[in-house]
């Protein structure tokens, strides 16, 4: 068939080079997420999933069932629960929760080296088709439910040994089932999950069935009925392919520190440097008179929830992750519950979001906030990121992104966690890919945590 948009995102990523480096940036998100399926086992949404597969033999005595597809579907659910997971800025994409789990699908055939580079093929997929989708997009549909499946399909492309037209076949099966929806956020269902495990599962089928010369539109992308023309008013495929020297994506993924939606995470670092100013004077989080949250129009549009009214409305709300990060010595899965909610609330009161158009303008290449608080006395205080903790500029150290990996596992209550993180890790060097800990329990009981 002719060159298409599709067929050529396929050979641009397969003619990128792989060095030492990406791998080990490989290894790292991919402990990073493996570690958040692990963690959000033990949540109250990933008790839900985990009684479903339970209930449809995804879980079985023996372990996860054998369908890489179901598997993947569970995994790429549960990595996404507890918004502490990956987030590429460029795309707004969170590759790891629909990429990773592919690679403990069971297709990998434990080679930890091919493993790393289908995941920097899923990333690149997945992040190229976001940055690409433009901001009306982002309005109505999840990009990392959109755009998930074609880094899904492009990562067990590679795991299956697809050639070029059979990938090329599978991300146009895997774009004829982009879908995920907003909606959700004005009741907290628990769909975003859904989208993420929908994600992986779509990609992988659909390269699974490319293998077996099931095909799919080549155009999937650009055609007259495809998805730009479906889904992206102002969208701009050129940038699909653009720039097709430069360093993998892996490389310009954001690592989350702290477990809410990443378009807080400026503020509530902008908000812990005034903490530390303020308890420098001795004066605590209560004497604060006004806060204003300045930021860019779609943490606005998704986060400015003034009264978040559930744990998961509190993870999308600038007001509260800024009242936490002010009032609180760290910002961690505690500072969401309802008793926080409720003592946080006359702080979260004291704060107006608004539109700063010179942050607007920089988004979505920086995201940024600028915290102003007011004291009693007039004095006024400022705080100013166009970067947060864990971005790129602002790495977490590979120490830090263990002690991330180790915490989350520690709340999974994964036995043995730093030898499994190390065997992750090890994959860089030529290590397999170490089986999945005993994690998800097999009796009628259900998490409650969180």
């Amino acid at each position: 068939f002719p060159m298409s948009l599709t067929s050529q995102l396929v050979r641009l990523i397969r003619g990128k080079p792989v060095a030492g480096p990406d791998l080990e940036q490989a290894a790292l998100m991919a402990l990073d997420a493996v570690a958040n399926i692990l963690a959000g086992a033990s949540s109250v949404p990933g008790g839900v999933l985990v009684a479903w597969a339970r209930d449809n033999d995804i879980i079985t005595s023996g372990g996860l069932n054998a369908d890489p597809g179901r598997r993947v579907l569970l995994l790429g659910g549960l990595c996404h629960i507890l918004e502490v997971d990956d987030l590429h800025r460029g795309s707004v994409v969170h590759p790891g929760c629909v990429v990773v789990p592919v690679l403990w699908s069971g297709i990998a055939n434990g080679d930890g080296r091919k493993a790393l580079v289908a995941l920097l093929h899923g990333f690149e997929a997945t992040t190229r088709l976001g940055a690409s989708v433009g901001a009306e997009h982002y309005k109505i549909w999840h990009n990392t439910a959109t755009c998930g499946p074609f880094g899904s399909a492009m990562a067990a492309a590679s795991l299956l040994g697809l050639d070029d037209a059979q990938a090329t076949h599978a991300l146009g099966n895997a774009g004829t089932q982009a879908a995920g929806l907003w909606q959700f956020l004005d009741t907290g269902a628990m769909s975003k999950h859904l989208h993420a495990g929908r994600g992986a599962e779509a990609g992988l089928v659909a390269a699974s069935m490319a293998r077996h010369g099931f095909t799919g539109a080549p155009d999937i992308l650009e055609g007259p009925r495809g998805f730009f023309a479906a889904m992206c008013p102002d969208g701009n495929p050129a940038r699909i392919t653009a720039e097709a020297d430069a360093p993998w994506q892996v490389h310009f993924t954001s690592i989350k520190p702290w477990p809410s939606c990443r378009h807080t995470h400026p503020a509530i670092d902008a908000a812990q440097e005034l903490r530390r100013k303020l308890s420098n004077d001795g004066v605590a989080a209560e004497g604060i008179e006004t806060i204003e949250i300045r930021c860019y129009k779609s943490a606005q549009a998704l986060c400015d929830r003034p009264n978040p009214d559930s744990l998961y409305a509190a993870k999308f709300s600038l007001q509260h992750c800024v009242a936490a990060a002010l009032a609180l010595d760290e910002v961690w899965f505690d500072a969401f519950e309802a008793d926080m909610r409720r003592d946080l609330a006359p702080i979260r009161d004291k704060c107006t979001v608004v539109i700063d158009e010179a942050i607007d303008r920089a988004y979505p290449r920086d995201w940024g906030a600028r915290i102003t608080v007011v004291m009693g006395d007039g004095r006024r205080i400022e705080a100013l990121r166009s970067q947060a903790k864990g971005d790129p500029e602002l790495p977490l150290t590979r120490e830090e992104m263990k002690a991330k990996a180790l915490r989350l596992m520690a709340y999974g209550n994964i036995p043995d966690a730093e030898t499994f993180a190390d065997a992750v890790l090890e994959m860089a060097n030529g290590g397999p890919v170490p089986p999945l800990p005993r994690a998800f329990p097999t009796t009628s009981a259900t998490a409650t945590r969180h």
